[in-house]
Parts: structure tokens; C-alpha cells; sequence
């Protein structure tokens, strides 16, 4: 052999085929090329008496294994030495072949694809195999038309098709492309599956409003089954009127197909979440996500069924429930790829709520994971209020501002619509407990006026409403507080969510007042947790603790806030006066020459929180985290506020830097 580069060998050159015969040529060059032994062959081999010699050469030479097929190196030698012309009449004729036996291609359809030959019939057969694999694998569907238009197809009879391929994998990019293109047209092919597919790409980049101005742009005349959807983008984006005319126009399901039957419980859950027994809308909605789930097939849509089941759980004060909704439609695959990061992200809202922060990591990261494009533009958005909310919860100051920083960014890329109202609730607890509550309020404003123009419903209003009472109490304005929690209490009528807000927001009123009964405090706070609130709860009892006259009050509240926050650091009360009392006894000093609570105290200290902070974070009072304090800095004989730093990183070890 020659030092000649394989790709640049003639064919009787190179990979053993030096010394071979052109009658041998020929037949290798028609198997890399896709026919086979015994058949089919091409028409110049077919009838060689020599035929079973020329195999028996071949597999003498190590060219041919024993099962009639072509090594690698040899396939690879004689299709990059032979001219293309000649390669492309062999696979045409190998068409024609498959074609007048009445076979179809299958994979060998690919492989002409990718090697440049143009013909009819194999576009044809992949554009089919992409279209059959469109609802269940849109992955595989986007290869397959890309390969089809390799061959020659035209592009635009695929467009819808190939754009709803593209959505479903999560390139937003590539599917709005292909629909700009394909809706700027006087009659565009599919109109109403473009249409689909563009409502999902406006709503997956948080413009849900402009998902309802495509589907009236489509026109009620046109709209057909897509009517749910349709319903689902205009009650979103607060047109409860157009979304009445929608669904009144497209009754009809035509083929009850489990696709359809979802599609109709959709359409009528979400309306029912709208009235004032909400309850059955999620019912409704739960079915449908399990229809969905049934009917395994991917179709382009504003908000999948499991997503809409598990918001309104989470607004009826139901995590638990909403996580069941999720963890089926994610084991079933529900939305496919675009909709699994999503999924995930309400999971992780699910084990936020319940107080489980390492879960709610988990599932967040399984979210960044799920998909190979960067999380569409509400679900960043959904993903930053988690941080917030965890952060928050956490009592970690800085990373609260991190993450507020992460927020405020991810915010500008999104409009409000019904189904982000409770991330925009955690931006406007935590824009009230960080100062910044100018920096948000034009987007709350909207909030407020899109449940207006809804009339705002019980189930999708409470949660915004106790949030800006959180919001209210942070800022210590009682004139922002008063309307909404006026509201949660007309709504307690109507919800038993709403009844528990009301009662909590009144018993943290009455906390921060300085004027409440500790059983009063104790039965809102254990309502909370109730109701899918326990970090809530547990933050209302502390403080209740912190602030009672009568320490057997004290005791009663920190004990509550134990129940129902086992994970938190619940102490026991610790000044002079309360150990005197027999209340708590005083603590062993460790080698370090801290007690395990003032090694507590001392670890949020080097992470620069307030005395107040440090009571919030371990259910003390403010006073008593600044006895802690002094009563570390006479023990380890610091002068002053610095040196007691230094010293207390000394005592902890290099294990707990400072974080401030």
C-alpha cells in the first residue's frame, strides 16, 4: 500500500483492493452503495454465472465477511474513490429496485439522505417515517425531515410539521423561524398546526398575551380543535369574553380520541377555576393531565394539562397533590423534552412549599439538565423565583441578593399572565423584604389588573393577595395591608385555603402589634402548615414565641413551631431570667468554648446577620441572639466587634468562614 489518503484512494487502490479484479470492484462498490447478496443486485451483476467466485474472491481477500457484507474500510475506500455520478446511478437504480418489488426502504433511506442522493421516493419515505414519529418522538421526527429535504422534498408543505418537531425539542429559535416564514404567507399549508405551534413558542418565551392575539388572528371560523387551546392563551392572558367565544365555537371534538377528550377537560377545568366553587376545575384539569398522559403523544400547546392540574393545586393550598400531577405527567413524558424542565421546576415549587429545600435543589437541577437548550425564557423566570424563595427561606441574606440580582434580570424577559402569578408573589415578598418594591411594582400592577378583567376568581387570586400581605407586614405599612387581607377574608367563604391566609395574616397583625392569645397564634400557624405552609407556620409561632409576656406562652409556641418545622432549629427560651426559672438549662461549653447554640448563633454572626435575622432564622428572640453575642465575646475575651470575628472563626475552625 501507498501512503495515499484513503478518502483521495481510486477504487482499486488501497484497504486490499490492490490485485483485485474489476468484475469484484463492481460487485463490492454495488453492496457500499446498499444492495445486497443474494438480492437485490444490480442489473449488470444479475446472471453472472461467476457470481458465487466473485463472493468466494472477495471473502478470500478479507473484503467480504462471511454474512455476504462489505467490511468498513473497504465500503469506506470505494465511496470516497469512485465518482459521484456513478455512485448516484447505483443508488437510483437501487430505488427503483425496492420500489418495483413493492418494498420499502426503511433505514437505507437515511443513509442515501446523508450521502446526497436526491429522489423522489426516498423523500417521500422519510417524510412519512417523521410524520408517524412526530407525536411520540419529535426528536427523531426533526432528524427525519431534515434528512427528507436532504433528498430533495420541498420545504414548505413540512413547514407546520417541522416547526412543531423543533418547538417540541425546545428549539424555540428554529420553530419560530419556520412559522414566521409560514404565517406570512396568503395560504399558508396547515394553517391551524403553525398556529398551535406559534401560541406555544409566544408562551414558552413568557408572551402569553401574544399566544391569544395568533389564535384571533386564526379567527373563531378556523379555529376547529384548536379551540381549547385557544381558551387556554386568552384566559391567561385575562379575556375571559374571547375565550367563551372560542370554546362555544369549537364544541365539537370530532374523534373522541384521548388527545381530544384531554383537550375538552382542559378547556372546561380552566373556565371552572374561573367560578366560585373552583374545586371542580381541578378535578377536571387533573383528568386531563391524565388523559394526556394516557394518549403518549407530544402536540404543540401554550401550558400542558399537568402544568395547569398542578398551578391550581398549588393556589388551593394542595403541594402534595400538585407533586402527584407532576410526577405522573414526568414519568409519562407529558410535553415532551420542552415540557420537562418545567415539570421539574413545579416539583421543585411543590418541595419548596413543603419545606423541603434539598429536594427542591434537586429537582431544580434535574430541570437545567432536562433539556439541551437553555431554559426558555419563563421557565428562567420561574427557576429565579425559586432561588428567591429558597433563599428567603433559608435566611441567607446574601444569597438572597444574588439571587434577587438573577430575578430582576430574568423578569424583563417575561409578561404577567395567570399562570406565573406565584413566582410574581416571591418577587414581591422578597422586593419588600429587600427595599425594592419600586423596582417591581409597574409588573404587580399588571397582576392586579389582569384579576381585575377576570373578575378576580378565588383560586387565583388568594395566593397573590396573602403575598402581598407578607409584603405589607415587611414593609410595615398597614394601609397596604388592609384591602388584601380584606379580600382573603371575602374569600374564606368560597375557600378553606383562603380561610387559613386570612386567619394567618390576622394572627401576624396581632403578633408584630404585640397584642395576641398564644392559642389564637397557635391554631393560624398549624393552619398554615395545613395547608401546604409549614416554613410559614413555624416563622409565625417563632415570632409569637419571641415576643410572649408569659413563658408558659413562650414554651407552647416553640413547641408548635417544632411540630410543624421539625428540620428547623427550634430553641429553647435562654436569657438569665428564663434559666433562673427553670425554663432552659444553661448549656456545656464545648472545647472551642462555645455551647452547641452559641456555635449556632456564632456561625449566622460570621455570615453577617442581624440579631434579628439570627432570632428569625433559629425561633429566638432578637435580645436573646444579642445575649448569645455578648456573652461570646466575654468568654473568648474579644475587645470589639472585629477581633470577636476573628475569634470566632478560631473557635469554629477554618470549616466556617465568614460570609460578610
Amino acid at each position: 500500500m501507498t501512503g495515499q489518503d484513503p478518502a483521495e484512494a481510486p477504487p482499486g487502490h488501497g484497504y486490499g483492493l490492490e490485485g483485485t479484479t474489476a468484475a469484484v470492484r463492481e460487485l463490492l462498490l454495488a453492496l457500499a452503495v446498499g444492495f445486497s447478496l443474494p438480492a437485490p443486485l444490480p442489473a449488470s451483476l444479475k446472471g453472472r454465472e461467476d457470481l458465487e467466485e466473485l463472493r468466494e474472491t472477495a471473502t478470500a481477500a478479507g473484503l467480504l465477511l462471511p454474512d455476504g457484507s462489505l467490511v468498513g474500510t473497504a465500503r469506506h475506500a470505494l465511496l470516497n474513490g469512485t465518482p459521484e455520478a456513478s455512485i448516484h446511478a447505483l443508488q437510483r437504480e437501487l430505488v427503483d429496485t425496492y420500489r418495483a418489488a413493492g418494498r420499502p426502504l426503511g433505514g437505507l433511506a437515511r443513509e442515501l439522505a446523508r450521502a446526497g442522493l436526491r429522489h423522489p421516493q426516498v423523500a417521500a419515505e422519510l417524510e412519512e417515517a417523521a410524520e408517524e414519529a412526530l407525536e411520540s418522538d419529535p426528536g427523531l421526527a426533526a432528524t427525519l425531515f431534515a434528512e427528507s429535504l436532504l433528498s430533495g422534498a420541498k420545504e414548505l408543505p413540512t413547514a407546520a410539521r417541522r416547526a412543531q418537531a423543533a418547538a417540541a425539542t425546545g428549539d424555540l429559535d428554529a420553530a419560530g423561524r419556520l412559522v414566521d416564514r409560514l404565517l406570512a404567507l396568503p395560504e399558508p399549508p396547515e394553517l391551524a398546526l403553525g398556529v398551535d405551534v406559534a401560541a406555544a413558542v409566544w408562551a414558552e418565551r413568557g408572551m402569553l398575551s401574544r399566544s391569544a392575539d395568533t389564535y384571533r388572528w386564526l379567527g373563531p371560523e378556523r379555529i376547529g380543535a384548536s379551540a381549547p387551546l385557544a381558551g387556554l392563551a386568552m384566559i391567561g392572558s385575562g379575556d375571559v369574553a374571547g375565550a367563551h367565544g372560542v370554546l362555544t365555537e369549537g364544541r365539537s371534538l370530532g374523534s373522541p380520541t384521548l388527545l381530544a377528550v384531554a383537550l375538552s377537560l382542559m378547556g372546561d377545568g380552566l373556565r371552572r377555576t374561573l367560578e366560585s366553587s373552583p374545586e371542580l376545575g381541578l378535578s377536571e384539569l387533573i383528568r386531563a393531565s391524565d388523559m394526556m398522559n394516557a394518549a403518549g403523544v407530544v402536540a404543540p400547546m401554550p401550558e400542558i394539562p399537568a402544568v395547569l392540574a398542578a398551578l391550581c393545586a398549588l393556589h388551593s393550598g394542595e403541594p402534595a397533590v400538585a407533586d402527584t400531577v407532576v410526577r405522573a405527567a414526568l414519568a409519562a413524558s407529558q410535553g415532551g423534552d420542552t415540557a420537562r424542565p418545567r415539570l421539574f421546576l413545579l416539583q421543585a415549587w411543590c418541595a419548596m412549599q413543603q419545606d423541603n429545600p434539598d429536594d427542591a435543589r434537586l429537582a431544580i437541577n434535574e430541570a437545567v439538565k432536562a433539556n439541551p437548550w437553555d431554559l426558555a425564557p419563563r421557565d428562567r423566570f420561574l427557576r429565579a423565583a425559586l432561588e428567591l424563595g429558597l433563599a428567603r427561606r433559608s435566611g441567607e441574606v446574601h444569597q438572597l441578593v444574588l439571587a434577587w440580582e438573577h430575578a430582576r434580570e430574568a423578569m424583563m424577559h417575561v409578561s404577567v399572565d395567570l399562570y406565573s402569578l406565584l413566582p410574581w408573589g416571591e418577587v414581591l415578598i422578597t422586593a419588600a423584604r429587600l427595599r425594592e418594591t419600586g423596582r417591581v411594582a409597574h409588573y404587580l400592577q399588571g397582576a392586579w389588573e389582569l384579576l381585575d378583567r377576570l373578575e378576580n376568581p378565588v383560586l387565583w387570586s388568594v395566593p397573590l393577595h396573602w403575598a402581598a400581605v407578607q409584603a405589607a407586614l415587611l414593609g410595615e405599612n398597614p394601609a397596604e395591608l388592609a384591602p388584601h387581607a380584606a379580600a382573603l377574608v371575602r374569600a374564606s367563604g368560597h375557600s378553606h385555603y383562603a380561610a387559613m391566609l386570612a386567619a394567618g395574616g390576622k394572627a401576624w397583625v396581632s403578633v408584630l402589634a404585640g397584642r395576641f392569645v398564644a392559642s389564637d397564634v397557635e391554631t393560624a400557624a398549624r393552619g398554615l402548615a395545613a395547608v401546604g405552609m409549614p416554613w410559614e407556620g413555624a416563622r409565625l409561632a417563632g415570632h409569637a414565641a419571641a415576643r410572649a409576656d408569659e413563658r408558659r406562652d413562650m414554651v407552647k409556641l416553640l413547641a408548635c413551631a417544632r411540630d410543624i418545622h421539625p428540620q428547623g432549629s427550634v430553641a429553647q427560651p435562654e436569657t438569665q431570667q428564663d434559666q433562673a426559672a427553670g425554663i432552659g438549662a444553661p448549656e456545656k461549653a464545648e472545647p472551642s468554648g462555645l455551647s452547641a447554640r452559641e456555635k449556632e448563633v456564632a456561625r449566622l454572626v460570621l455570615e453577617g446577620k442581624t440579631y434579628r435575622e439570627i432570632g428569625d432564622a433559629i425561633y429566638i428572640s432578637p435580645r436573646t441572639a444579642e445575649h448569645h453575642v455578648a456573652r461570646m465575646r466575654r468568654r473568648l475575651g474579644a475587645e470589639n466587634r472585629s477581633e470577636l470575628l476573628v475569634r470566632l472563626r478560631l473557635a469554629l475552625g477554618d470549616a466556617h468562614p465568614p460570609h460578610a
